[in-house]
Order: C-alpha cells, then sequence, then structure tokens
C-alpha cells in the first residue's frame, strides 16, 4: 500500500502522492521537557565550545605579541673582568651594535637601571660596585630580517666579558609552548562537539521511542526515510540553532566583559600580570567570528545527527 493511499486517523494524507502531515499530526513535538532539556545541554556546550575556541585564539595572539616583542629587541651583556673597565667595554659594544645593520639604536643600562631590576629579588638600597653584576647594552632591531646577528656575534668579540643574547631560545620554547596549547584547546573543543553529538543521538532515539507509533505506520505505509528523517532533521536543527546561539552570544559577552574588566580600574592592579601575558584578555575579531562559526556548525551537527540516526533506524525496519 503506498502513502498515497493511506491515511492515519485523518492526520496523515496524500498530496501528489507524497505522504504530508497537518499541522495536529507532528512526529516530533514543538516543545517537551526532552526538547527544552536538549536546548539547555547543546546552549552549555555551544557555550564551551566558544570560549575554548576564544582562548586558543587568545592565546595564539598573545603569543604572535610575545614574540614580535622579543624580537625587537636583543641584549648584549658585559661581565665585569678585574682590571677592565666595564664602561669603556660598554660604549665599545654599544657602537659595534649601532654599525650593524638592521640596528635602529643602542643603550647602555645605567647602574641605577640596573639596582632596580634587581630590587624584587635583592632588596633595596644595592651598592653594585662591590658585586660582579654584569652591565647591559639594550639593542633595538629594525629590521630582523636584515640583521645577521652571527656577525654581530663575532664583532663583540673584541668586547672583553660580551655576549649576545638574541633570545632565539626563548622564542621558540615560547612557539612550542603555544602551539602545544592551542592542541590542547583543539582537543577540548572536539571533545566537547563529540559529547554534544551523543547527547543530539539518544535525544532523537527518546524522540523517535515516544513517536514510534507514527514513525512505524508512515514507514509501513510506503512514506520514503528521506521524508521521515526530514521531520526529525529540521526539529533538531531549530534545537540546535537555538541552542547555539545562547551559548555563543552568552560566550561573546564575556568576551566582551573580559575586554572591559582589562581595561578598567579592575585591570590596573591584581590583573597585571594576567595582562603581561594574554594583552589584557581583549579577544579579537577571530574569536567573535569563530564562535558564529560555532553556533553554524552547532546547528548543522544537530541536525546531521539526529538525520542519520532516524535513517539507520528506519534501515533497520526495513
Amino acid at each position: 500500500m503506498s502513502a498515497a493511499e493511506h491515511g492515519t486517523d485523518g492526520d496523515l494524507t496524500a498530496v501528489k502522492g507524497e505522504p504530508e502531515l497537518r499541522p495536529s499530526a507532528q512526529i516530533v513535538p514543538q516543545r517537551s521537557v526532552a526538547g527544552s532539556a536538549l536546548t539547555l545541554v547543546v546552549a552549555i556546550m555551544s557555550f564551551l565550545a566558544c570560549l575554548t575556541l576564544g582562548g586558543v585564539t587568545l592565546i595564539r595572539d598573545a603569543a604572535h605579541t610575545w614574540q614580535g616583542e622579543i624580537g625587537r629587541e636583543v641584549t648584549i651583556q658585559i661581565r665585569p673582568i678585574d682590571g677592565v673597565d666595564t664602561e669603556a667595554e660598554l660604549n665599545k659594544a654599544r657602537d659595534i651594535a649601532m654599525a650593524a645593520p638592521g640596528i635602529a639604536g643602542a643603550r647602555i643600562v645605567s647602574t641605577a637601571e640596573t639596582e632596580r631590576l634587581l630590587e624584587p629579588w635583592l632588596g633595596s638600597g644595592l651598592e653594585l660596585s662591590g658585586l660582579p653584576v654584569p652591565r647591559l647594552v639594550i639593542v633595538e632591531v629594525a629590521d630582523a630580517g636584515a640583521t645577521d646577528f652571527g656577525a654581530l656575534r663575532q664583532a663583540l668579540t673584541e668586547v672583553a666579558g660580551a655576549s649576545l643574547d638574541d633570545h632565539g631560545l626563548w622564542t621558540e620554547r615560547l612557539a612550542a609552548t603555544a602551539a602545544v596549547l592551542v592542541m590542547i584547546g583543539i582537543g577540548v573543543l572536539v571533545l566537547v562537539l563529540v559529547a554534544m553529538v551523543l547527547s543530539v543521538v539518544f535525544a532523537t532515539r527518546g524522540a523517535m521511542a515516544g513517536n514510534r507509533s507514527v514513525v512505524e505506520v508512515l514507514h509501513f505505509v510506503g512514506a520514503e526515510d528521506g521524508f521521515i528523517a526530514g521531520q526529525f532533521q529540521r526539529h533538531f536543527m531549530v534545537l540546535g540553532l537555538k541552542g547555539g546561539l545562547a551559548g555563543g552570544l552568552a560566550a561573546m559577552a564575556v568576551f566582551a566583559i573580559g575586554n572591559l574588566l582589562s581595561r578598567g580600574p579592575l585591570g590596573t592592579g591584581g590583573t597585571t600580570g594576567a595582562e603581561m601575558l594574554f594583552g589584557g584578555f581583549a579577544v579579537g575579531p577571530t574569536g567573535y567570528l569563530g564562535a558564529l562559526g560555532v553556533v553554524f556548525v552547532v546547528a548543522v551537527l544537530t541536525a546531521a545527527t539526529s538525520r542519520i540516526t532516524v535513517q539507520r533506524h528506519l534501515a533497520m525496519l526495513s
């Protein structure tokens, strides 16, 4: 018997040979406790996914900023040697650095500045004249590509006790750490999406169990599997879109609040160290666009998951 020849309690009619449900006979109830619970679960998962994505973009952007800041300066260290005029060697190292290509400027860190740098560890009122404390020359790099640090290091061999630190090791470790954190964040994001997919699978099965008689009647009277699966797909896509938007908007609000707090009075004191690491918790446009992308992915995943689940169930009935 075909769908065009059969009706279920007057709720299933035929239009041009294809089954059509009247508004009074929906396969999946639009409002139910299970549907509301799934919407809440999807919203929470979307919120966590967006926060994770925002954290990943924050770490990535901060790492790029750190590398850029570190690459703009190199340091020449002059160790004090008995019988050698340290001030003269400092001036000599500065002149050598200034003569190198790609260097914008160089300055000697004064004794007073050195004392301030050491004060957090050695206390105030230091007298550095009796201590073998190295002196520094800060070199500002205008064009790292034009600067030959190997040649500069070789030229500094003429300066007694001089050594060049181009922060290469620190930059490599920083890049490696940022890459690991980004991979961890992506892994967490994938796990959150997998958990959401599993939730949709169970919700779809629950909806099918609650409407098993309707689904089976439709299937056995000739309704195409695509038609039945489409009913579930549209229902769960709407739930996924609602939950995804709720979670995404909540995450964007957190991004905005974090940005405002880091710039306000609360961000000038206790969060100073965190600002130095993460740039004031300012999630850039990539984070907001990523949150919108998560909302879209969530809606697509919920729709596709429910459709596949229904089609697999109907295949077992055949």
